[in-house]
């Protein structure tokens, strides 16, 4: 007996800017048959599913407001596919770097679902470079570590991040932002290292602020930032004043800095 079941695609569609769509990304979108996208694709993607022939289903999650919980998402998947048809899972940024990606894998080969896992460009390496800061340089710290701002206090060690000569990404760094830095500090992080806030990245909505880990908060309630954002902690920032400049004639972002 011939299976007809179809096929689940996990799909990063990167951080916002529609070039920045892989090309197999591109070609699985154009055979979909259901597409379940994230809050988070960015909003010319979003305006190019509308042309596809696939149905479209908004799943996308945040604070507070889950148009359908992990759960039914996961459900949802296996479901289609159980009805022969080609189903993309579409998610902001890569699915295995903070886009519980790895758990919707996880459930679909408990399902027997056959399943492809295609990446994104992560947020976490490209929001920073669009905003002129390179996560690693010769001349700074050797490591990069990459976090998630909502993890619980519990389940990260604050006093060796803060300790560990590296460069620090925030995902979602902005909700518990005052809890994170205040962490860093008493756990040995030198209160004058450089942060930067990088505010709907990659989009022409752009946005940075700069400061220094003692003030950014301050500054960050001053300049009424908001979600999404990615927070970069580490001296790689001051290599931003360099770059500036010429990133403003590449893209028409706001680069506006706050100290």
């Amino acid at each position: 007996m011939i299976s007809m079941t179809g096929k689940v695609y996990i799909v990063g569609a990167g951080p916002g800017d529609f070039e920045l769509l892989t090309l197999k990304a591109l070609r699985v979108l154009r055979e979909a048959d259901v597409i379940l996208y994230d809050e988070l694709v960015g909003e010319d993607i979003k305006s190019f599913l509308k042309t596809l022939n696939a149905e479209l289903i908004d799943v996308g999650k945040r604070i507070g407001k889950h148009k359908k919980k992990q759960e039914e998402i996961n459900e949802l998947m296996v479901k289609l596919a159980e009805e022969g048809k080609t189903v993309i899972r579409l998610k902001g940024g890569d699915p295995f770097v903070f886009g519980r990606g790895g758990e919707e894998a996880e459930y679909l080969a408990e399902k027997g679902i056959p399943f492809e896992v295609i990446p994104g460009i992560t947020s976490a390496v490209a929001v920073p470079a669009y905003a002129g800061i390179p996560i690693t340089h010769r001349k700074f710290d050797p490591a990069v570590v990459f976090i998630t701002g909502r993890e619980a206090k519990e389940r990260l060690n604050w006093k060796a991040l803060a300790e560990l000569n590296a460069t620090i990404v925030i995902l979602m760094g902005i909700t518990n932002l005052e809890k994170n830095v205040r962490n860093l500090i008493e756990n040995g992080k030198d209160p004058k290292t450089p942060v930067a806030i990088i505010e709907k990245g990659c989009t022409p909505r752009q946005r940075v602020v700069i400061s220094t880990l003692e003030n950014i908060v301050e500054v960050a309630k001053k300049e009424n930032v908001h979600p999404p954002a990615i927070v970069v902690v580490g001296d790689v920032v001051r290599i931003r004043d360099k770059l500036v400049k010429f990133l403003q004639n590449m893209r028409n972002y706001d680069y506006a800095q706050s100290y």
